[in-house]
């Protein structure tokens, strides 16, 4: 089972990533549709097969729907290549703190692939997520007494006005489009497609399988923007630290680039057909991955090693650790080489489950193929714009408080390209 924490969990965001058993497989199940394979042509080492909850005794599938989302992605990316164009000095170039203007790109495309038309009230829920993450980071450190969370202190205080100030707004918004269903379709982004799912699974399974609360929903919400917008600006951060730092493989990527697209509008088949960008995201998630360790907590006695567990032993799965052994990986485990991933996940290593950024099992991250989507969008726009070093300021002090972060932040040098 996944480690609970309450009290903060309320806070940041609670959902299909916290749920257990039935709840969980039922979740699981109506976010499908929101994230489906299917229409997104993908290549086959990017699919995975439906997955096995032996507790519930079904098959879960885990799949992504992304054909109405890219246009969002452009779109964000776009807005976002043109700020950095237009703060270029005379000599064609400016220093940049990335990892600031790339979690607002990623607040963004949530905003937009969330929630669509209502995209300004979308953009207000992130400005309040962000500074609810960081209000935690400021106490992470208090959070773990008990009880620390009901102290009526300042920031607890904010935490909560925070919380009730997103909740309500997303009520608000999840009121409006119920309503609007009445009438005609609204599935052109994940709330419209989330409610309809819901709506569905209701409708199919009738009372004996109730489907989910509004309460619930909102929560999915939250969810969307903490683990969307996190994520993927923290990889898209890493991959412009680390071809910054190697720029024969920042060349080789925008050749890459080049070539598929020119001057082009970016599409889904030449996405995918991506194969350096690919190695060097896959490489980057292995040398940083943005969640640093995954915890489980045994639900029942088990036996694990020829050791006997009793029910409520918490694991912890460092896939920092995992990632930089050399006895899984090779010799050069430290070393940025991408092309460890020239034949796929599966061959990169000695052991093919030891790659596992996004999780594994049936509890992998549902929005992984998001998730990389939207950074192939991103880093082909900023290649085909931009060449970038780091700035004299940059200090390289990778950090880990929940997520793994530049501790100082990742200041870039831009150059617009020739």
């Amino acid at each position: 089972q996944k480690v609970k924490f309450p009290a903060l969990s309320k806070l940041l965001a609670v959902g299909v990533a916290t749920h257990e058993g039935e709840k969980w497989v039922k979740h699981r199940r109506i976010l499908n549709p929101a994230f489906h394979v299917e229409k997104l042509k993908v290549p086959t080492y990017l699919q995975v097969a439906p997955l096995f909850d032996s507790r519930c005794g079904k098959c879960v599938t885990n799949s992504l729907d992304l054909q109405i989302m890219l246009p969002a992605f452009s779109l964000c990316c776009e807005e976002l290549v043109n700020k950095w164009t237009q703060s270029l000095g005379p000599d064609g170039s400016c220093e940049v703190d990335v990892s600031l203007e790339l979690q607002s790109l990623t607040g963004d495309v949530i905003s937009r692939t969330a929630f669509g038309s209502s995209y300004l009230e979308g953009r207000r829920i992130f400005q309040l997520q962000s500074e609810q993450v960081g209000r935690f980071m400021a106490a992470i450190h208090k959070i773990m007494i008990p009880g620390y969370m009901s102290f009526p202190t300042k920031n607890n205080r904010r935490m909560r006005q925070i919380n009730n100030e997103i909740e309500s707004i997303l009520r608000g918004l999840i009121g409006k489009r119920m309503q609007a269903m009445q009438g005609e379709s609204t599935n052109d982004d994940l709330l419209g497609l989330l409610l309809e799912s819901n709506k569905t699974d209701m409708n199919e399974n009738g009372q004996s399988i109730p489907g989910m609360s509004i309460e619930e929903v909102i929560e999915e919400c939250k969810l969307f923007y903490f683990a969307g917008m996190e994520t993927t600006s923290i990889l898209l951060t890493w991959t412009m630290v680390v071809l910054s730092m190697h720029p024969e493989w920042q060349d080789r990527a925008r050749e890459e680039v080049l070539g598929l697209f020119g001057k082009h509008k970016l599409d889904y088949e030449g996405l995918n057909r991506l194969k350096t960008v690919t190695m060097i995201l896959y490489e980057v998630l292995r040398l940083y991955p943005p969640a640093s360790a995954f915890t489980r907590q045994t639900y029942k006695e088990i036996e694990i090693g020829g050791v006997t567990y009793p029910p409520g032993v918490i694991f912890e799965m460092s896939v920092l650790h995992i990632h930089h052994d050399k006895d899984i990986w090779g010799d050069d485990v430290h070393q940025f080489r991408p092309d460890r991933f020239a034949e796929g996940i599966s061959k990169a290593s000695k052991e093919p489950g030891a790659f596992f950024p996004f999780g594994w099992g049936p509890r992998i991250c549902i929005g992984q193929n998001f998730a990389l989507l939207e950074a192939k969008m991103a880093l082909c726009m900023i290649l085909r714009r931009f060449e970038f070093e780091l700035a004299p300021s940059y200090t390289h002090a990778p950090h880990t408080v929940m997520m793994l972060r530049p501790m100082h932040g990742a200041q870039i040098k831009l150059q617009a390209t020739s």
